[in-house]
């Protein structure tokens, strides 16, 4: 709760100090404020407390991901220096949006009460609406926003009615007696709950740009500006994820029978469109959208394994997924800015003319395609260990093993660019120093995972 509150006060703080002349304290300060959240978020680790009539709780599954979500913005906003030297005159909005939006996104992983989450999905999406078109003088990022907007309104209604059905069927938001309800009649509920969960279903896949409800994503991540399309793969994901898991353990796990044929089709469905909708891209960044919609699919796989380990698994997978996900994004928006251009071609002959910047994309490739000792291969092999629990689950590992494969052919284009084909612009992509040290050490985390995943699979 404490997060919560941070995060709102220094929103406003931020917007107020953008007064000032000065838009060069703003990042320093975006930072400290980070820093302050993902410090106090720690102190209530192992102390769980609940708010507002026990409509939201703080325990160690809400902190787990809510500091993976500001880790992940405090890793991202070194990449805001552009905005910086541009003097952007937007730039405290930027910053606002952003930590307004973690608001949201830490009520979606900590409530208690479905409205709290209807509340916290609503908080974090209007923010993505607006960051989607920051870039007026962009017709795709008008057409990105625009679009997302649409879209996010029609699911959101999609998935309010949901609410209400369930609601109407149960008499109650909370989702601990929602679950219970459904137990004191054996799992059997009336049409009116099986619609509205499959509403619900159907409003938070779109939310986390799940398979058939993914085709606002590859749009808006490319229209966006890079930055934000980068908060959006991570953190929004993150959350969502980790919000979908929460109710259904909590609130619907009488009702497994009912969702899982519903939520397997769901899965294999964005694997499947994910992993072939990225081999056919010519954009890097168009790859790296549907890269988020495969992943997406990946962990819905620990979703739908719903035993002890998943919670573990999706936790793990997030942060893997984030980091690796920063890296690729920053090395994009470096390259981008410099060549005027996100195709793989921009990338010929990185790995002469800046060998750090191709080291860590490298990695950050390895680490999505999930190859050995990168933390990206233990996220896949928790994920698929989960699901194996069940042996009748296996021919979905089957599956998504040989989409993971082909997935290697699409990260490895970028590699195959950087050391392989010829540069066409010797010209060295300048890094500030800032941004180097962040991704040094994107880099050494996500190798650190990759040699000890126990640091971090081991907290839930």
């Amino acid at each position: 709760m404490t997060s919560i509150i941070l995060l709102s006060v220094f929103g406003i703080a931020n917007l107020f100090i953008g007064f000032t002349k000065s838009k060069r304290i703003l990042l320093p300060l975006a930072l400290l404020f980070l820093i302050v959240v993902f410090g106090v978020n720690l102190l209530s680790w192992n102390d769980t407390q609940t708010y507002f009539n026990n409509m939201i709780t703080i325990d160690n599954y809400a902190v787990a991901f809510t500091g993976i979500m500001v880790l992940t913005t405090l890793l991202l906003i070194p990449f805001s220096q552009r905005y910086v030297e541009e003097g952007d005159s937007n730039l405290a909005e930027y910053y606002s949006l952003l930590l307004f939006s973690l608001v949201g996104a830490v009520m979606m992983v900590s409530y208690e009460n479905i409205i709290m989450l209807f509340v916290g999905i609503e908080i974090l999406s209007i923010a993505m609406y607006v960051v989607a078109g920051s870039n007026k003088k962009s017709l795709r990022s008008n057409e990105a926003a625009l679009k997302y907007f649409l879209m996010g309104s029609f699911f959101t209604g999609i998935l309010l009615f949901g609410i209400v059905l369930i609601y109407g069927a149960t008499g109650t938001f909370n989702i601990t007696e929602i679950g219970a309800a459904q137990i004191a009649t054996d799992g059997v509920m009336s049409s009116m709950f099986i619609l509205g969960l499959l509403m619900v279903v159907i409003g938070i896949s779109f939310k986390i740009s799940a398979a058939p409800f993914h085709f606002w994503a590859p749009d808006v991540y490319e229209g966006s500006p890079t930055f934000f399309t980068a908060f959006m793969s991570t953190v929004v994901k993150t959350a969502g994820v980790a919000a979908f898991f929460k109710l259904m353990a909590a609130a619907f796990a009488a009702s497994y029978a009912a969702w899982f044929p519903t939520l397997i089709a769901i899965t294999v469905l964005t694997l499947v469109v994910g992993n072939i909708g990225a081999v056919v891209q010519s954009s890097a960044k168009r790859m790296l959208a549907y890269s988020s919609i495969s992943h997406a699919g990946y962990l819905l796989m620990s979703l739908i394994a719903f035993n002890s380990n998943s919670a573990s698994s999706i936790l793990f997978y997030s942060l893997s997924y984030a980091s690796a996900s920063i890296a690729a994004f920053g090395v994009l928006m470096l390259v981008a800015d410099q060549k005027g251009s996100d195709k793989y071609e921009a990338f010929n002959g990185l790995g002469k003319s800046n060998p750090l910047l191709a080291f860590v994309m490298t990695v950050a490739m390895l680490s999505l395609a999930g190859i050995p000792l990168t933390a990206g291969f233990f996220a896949k092999f928790f994920v698929f260990s989960a699901v194996l629990e069940d042996p009748n689950m296996l021919w979905l590992v089957v599956i998504a093993v040989i989409l993971a494969a082909v997935g290697i052919y699409y990260y490895f284009r970028v590699v195959i660019a950087m050391y392989m084909q010829p540069a066409t612009n010797f010209e060295k992509v300048r890094v500030g120093s800032f941004a180097s040290f962040t991704l040094i050490f994107i880099t050494v985390l996500t190798l650190l995972l990759g040699i000890a995943p126990a640091l971090i699979n081991d907290l839930l």
